[in-house]
């Protein structure tokens, strides 16, 4: 991969800022987390540096592994680890790694919902009390959109693939209750996504 061919999505340096000062809180006290569905890489090589006691497990499909390597290879840390295999619908792939946190971003509207709800079942079950699960992206509430760009954007992922769109928040919040996972923080954030925020419980 060259540097021209090097993934680069404008959307995550506008967000990452933003979705960092919230994230961090709640990882100060954790050693290990699972990023499921790392994209490009560039929320963990921003993240990871800033989080130095906490191991940073990048993960995604494995056609995304060569983009992901390329930022990290670029912006190195000695807490950031190089992608692993993962579809969460997958039991094998799962990491087979302790971890005490879990962050995602932008994957739940590109799932199809059965892989949301493998994804919430693997988490629950692999997270240990107190951990935490950390899920940013667009969310419906009551059937609603929260703006008339998310209405559209909606649209647009169900003309490209019928099993992808935004999610009601209250079928996730659901998913994350059945899992034992109790809702911490719901945010508002930059071009109306949301960053959820749950704890598993004891």
């Amino acid at each position: 991969m060259t540097l021209r061919d090097k993934p680069f999505s404008q959307a995550c340096e506008n967000n990452k800022a933003p979705i960092f000062a919230l994230l961090a809180p709640f990882l100060q006290d954790k050693t290990h987390l699972l990023e499921i569905g790392s994209g490009t890489g560039q929320h963990a090589v921003w993240f990871a540096p800033q989080l130095p006691h906490l191991i940073w497990q990048t993960s995604d499909l494995v056609e995304n592994h060569p983009g992901i390597l390329h930022w990290i290879g670029d912006y190195p840390a000695a807490n950031l680890l190089p992608p692993v295999v993962l579809n969460v619908a997958d039991q094998e792939q799962w990491p087979d790694s302790a971890i005490d946190a879990v962050y995602t971003a932008n994957t739940a509207h590109i799932m199809a919902w059965h892989e949301v709800q493998a994804m919430f079942e693997k988490v629950s079950s692999n997270l240990p009390a107190n951990g935490i699960f950390c899920l940013y992206g667009p969310m419906k509430y009551a059937g609603e959109h929260t703006s008339d760009s998310n209405h559209f954007f909606d649209l647009s992922l169900r003309e490209r693939a019928p099993h992808r769109g935004i999610r009601e928040f209250h079928e996730i919040n659901q998913l994350a209750l059945e899992g034992n996972l109790i809702l911490l923080d719901d945010h508002a954030m930059p071009a109306n996504n949301r960053l959820l925020i749950w704890q598993k419980s004891t």
